[in-house]
């Protein structure tokens, strides 16, 4: 019952949006999204009737994450467009994240966005970053 979202506002941007978070009823901890945006980190807004949950996610300071940022794209969801990350670069995360957490649920999503999606992965761009990411290893362990 959550979502990930990559952003990359001003410090002024920050703000406005946390103001309206707040006004709308939803928790948010301001001094949180500030560490966030310094240490280009993570901080959470929660729906307390719900239970719904976003982390959101200060865009990092690195090549891959501009060109990722970069390379999103544009879908409608429910009537509202959205800018998602691209396959390819959604797999990366994901070996990034099993890598940092030894975390066999993001390899088991990536062997099943690659077979889903077999055919329409541009694997030459995965293979570009893989040893920079240094996610090799996650990489050749979903290939088999």
């Amino acid at each position: 019952m959550d979502v990930d979202a990559v952003i990359d506002p001003s410090p002024a941007q920050l703000h406005t949006f946390v103001q309206r978070v707040l006004d709308a009823g939803l928790y948010v901890s301001d001094d949180a999204a500030r560490i966030a945006l310094t240490t280009r980190g993570m901080f959470n807004v929660i729906d307390p009737d719900s239970g719904w949950k976003a982390d959101l996610i200060v865009r990092k300071d690195r090549s891959f994450s501009e060109e990722e940022f970069a390379r999103r794209e544009s879908v409608d969801f429910l009537g509202i467009t959205l800018s998602v990350a691209t396959l390819e670069d959604v797999v990366l995360s994901k070996l990034e994240w099993a890598t940092l957490g030894a975390s066999s649920r993001q390899l088991e999503d990536v062997r099943a966005l690659l077979r889903i999606n077999h055919g329409a992965v541009d694997l030459s761009y995965i293979e570009r970053w893989v040893d920079t990411l240094g996610v090799r290893h996650a990489w050749d362990a979903v290939r088999v």
